[in-house]
């Protein structure tokens, strides 16, 4: 029913578009956010089908970046993993944060009481020094490198992990990603080679034959890694946190790139993951890294939105000048009594 929900709302506006130490959940008293946090409705409770598990290789771990600045997007996130989840008690969170905000954890537990989640501190010594200024300023945050770093800030018993950035709903059952073959690979997301990969390095890098020769033996294809399902285990043997650090360290000495974290990840690995179908990752929605003007959707089926770029859907909304595609997010706002209508 929800997914016929989210087809009707598509179509509609299609139609009318014009071309680290782990916190564990305490559930029981709940105390009211302070006035530092937006305050958030309490979201519905999901529970299991009847096909669903209930042993601990059920389980659906997904790690996500928690920040005060982006917990509105993060809420939405959550809901929407939950509301399209068959089997929503088997899926657990792992978020992890820059600095302790204990006003984050009660709102996360007064918006989702029973929510199965974790909470671990990311040193944001480990990338001192290292991060080299990007495009937007945004991406030069400390948090938005600790995805490099969860196979040491994770426990043992976490063997496989679904990253999703904070920017994004989920209009699908999200067990169907996490159950991909990653055939031998150490990561799967969507791939998309018809995208120039060049533009994602410096002239000074492709100048470079013993840089640009890093992609020799491979067909390096753009992926997002704002949507990532890690095999933990052959991270850590692999030794590829230390592999994208290395590369982090060229940039410190020449400045081969200019986008975050991205394109460390794409020279570590681009050519050698799991593709999974687009439909898992319909990104670019809050538009390019400096003015984030509106885009379209991409044809196709859809599971999960994302609006990586510069515009977020939530400011947008509230400057009562959204984008078409940011009216699919808002149905997944517990902020308030946020109500966005058709006609801002």
């Amino acid at each position: 029913m929800a997914s016929l929900l989210f087809l009707g709302l598509l179509s509609l506006l299609l139609l009318t578009t014009t071309t680290s130490t782990a916190t564990t959940g305490i559930h029981g008293i709940i105390q009211k956010p302070s006035s530092d946090v937006p305050i958030f409705r309490e979201a519905p409770a999901f529970r299991n089908g009847d096909i669903c598990g209930s042993s601990t290789s059920d389980r659906i771990h997904i790690a996500m970046t928690l920040d005060a600045n982006y917990l509105r997007g993060t809420m939405a996130a959550v809901l929407s993993i939950l509301q399209h989840s068959t089997c929503p008690d088997n899926v657990e969170f792992h978020f992890l944060w820059g600095k302790y905000e204990p006003e984050v954890l009660v709102s996360i537990n007064s918006t989702f009481p029973y929510l199965n989640f974790r909470v671990y501190s990311f040193d944001s010594n480990r990338v001192r020094g290292k991060i080299s200024k990007s495009i937007r300023q945004a991406l030069d945050q400390p948090l938005n490198y600790a995805r490099i770093y969860l196979a040491d800030i994770l426990p043992a018993d976490v063997k496989r992990v679904l990253y999703l950035d904070s920017d994004l709903v989920v209009v699908d059952d999200i067990a169907r990603l996490w159950e991909v073959d990653l055939e031998g690979k150490v990561l799967a997301a969507p791939e998309y080679c018809h995208a120039n990969f060049t533009k994602y390095f410096t002239d000074l890098f492709w100048s470079d034959q013993g840089l640009a020769s890093t992609f020799d033996g491979r067909q390096p294809c753009y992926f997002n890694t704002g949507v990532m399902v890690v095999d933990i285990d052959k991270w850590r043997q692999g030794g590829y946190t230390q592999k994208v650090e290395e590369w982090m360290a060229v940039q410190k000495q020449k400045r081969i790139y200019t986008l975050g974290s991205l394109p460390p990840f794409l020279l570590v690995l681009a050519g050698n993951i799991k593709a999974v179908n687009h439909r898992w990752n319909q990104h670019g929605l809050g538009g390019d890294n400096l003015e984030g003007r509106c885009r379209s959707l991409h044809p196709g089926p859809i599971s999960l939105l994302h609006w990586s770029g510069k515009g977020k859907p939530w400011l947008r909304l509230d400057s009562r000048k959204p984008c078409i595609v940011d009216h699919l997010w808002a149905p997944y706002d517990l902020y308030g009594s946020s109500i966005h209508s058709f006609e801002e």
